[in-house]
């Protein structure tokens, strides 16, 4: 399961208002290879879901990733904190055994991904 904050839920239903169909998103959770920690988070919006995507609701917001991604974001925690100096998201990811500096990339037990540059 991925869990949405209602602060990050808030957030991601404001961006989507921006958006030339605010009604018909999925806010699209991916992995991907690279960073310097191997694997790397997406987060983006998609019209469509497919037969292999794991669908969760929070807040008012649908969220999809891959079948193939679920293992690696399974846990997964999206927040969004807002500061004086700007707001942004912040993911706290229980099955991640390694992290960078600057919080974007990852690897897990199972999969180290493919390092790259930061």
């Amino acid at each position: 399961m991925i869990h949405l904050t209602e602060s990050a839920a808030l957030q991601v239903i404001d961006m989507m208002k921006q958006t030339e169909r605010p009604d018909g998103q999925y806010l699209r959770i991916k992995v991907q290879g690279g960073g310097c920690t191997g694997l790397s988070y997406g987060m983006g919006f998609d019209e469509e879901k497919t037969d292999k995507d794991v669908q969760f609701d929070h807040h008012g917001v649908r969220v999809i990733v891959a079948e193939a991604d679920h293992g690696v974001v399974d846990g997964l925690e999206i927040d969004y904190k807002q500061s004086m100096l700007g707001g942004g998201f912040t993911i706290k990811n229980p099955n991640a055994i390694a992290t960078c500096g600057c919080g974007s990339s990852f690897r897990t037990a199972t999969n180290a991904g493919t390092p790259g540059d930061c």
